[in-house]
């Protein structure tokens, strides 16, 4: 993550950064889910319940994908939400 996403992050969500960047990083190993963005077609939102912290909340990765013949995929916002609903199933946790 960049030092610019990662301040849009903190900046906007708050609740999220500091505290539980180990959470973004362990959304995107293992994610419950992953839906593709209504918004943006080439943007994952890659989402995962944490049940201890948080009081049991979702955290949302938004990722771009594409670009440079689709080998690069760039984080644009992180945030948390209590049931990711919106997007189309691309994955899901059996």
């Amino acid at each position: 993550m960049t030092l610019e996403r990662e301040q849009h992050i903190a900046e906007n969500h708050p609740d999220l950064l500091p505290d539980h960047r180990s959470g973004i990083a362990e959304t995107l190993a293992d994610p419950d889910q992953i839906r593709r963005s209504l918004q943006l077609s080439s943007a994952l939102l890659f989402s995962k319940q944490f049940v201890g912290a948080l009081g049991g909340k979702d955290i949302v990765v938004v990722v771009m994908t594409g670009g440079e013949a689709k080998r690069r995929n760039w984080i644009i916002t992180a945030y948390t939400t209590r049931k990711l609903i919106a997007g189309e199933t691309e994955w899901k946790k059996g």
